[in-house]
């Protein structure tokens, strides 16, 4: 009966670990990418400051840029809260 006990701990034990280990692996992103690939840093060519009445729409087109191009090297930017002096990228890459 104790071999079967030891047994069964250490089968345990290695379920454990190894759930421990894929956890760290998902949340770490480096070994089993099952989320996908890691979105890469935009590069940034050239700025503009926002001025009172810019809006995201006008900023692309004074840029010659598509709306998706704009968004791509802009993420995280909320166009409805623009303020004045707020710094836009108009020229770069998305990766």
């Amino acid at each position: 009966m104790a071999k079967a006990n030891n047994m069964t701990t250490m089968f345990l034990n290695l379920v454990l670990m190894l759930s421990f280990l894929l956890i760290v692996s998902m949340a770490e992103g480096r070994f089993l990418p099952v989320f996908g690939k890691a979105k890469s840093t935009p590069q940034c060519d050239s700025v503009v400051g926002v001025r009172s009445g810019d809006t995201c729409f006008a900023i692309s087109q004074m840029s010659n840029m598509t709306a998706k191009a704009f968004s791509a090297i802009n993420p995280n930017l909320n166009c409805d809260a623009l303020f004045v002096g707020q710094w836009l990228c108009v020229a770069g890459t998305a990766n």
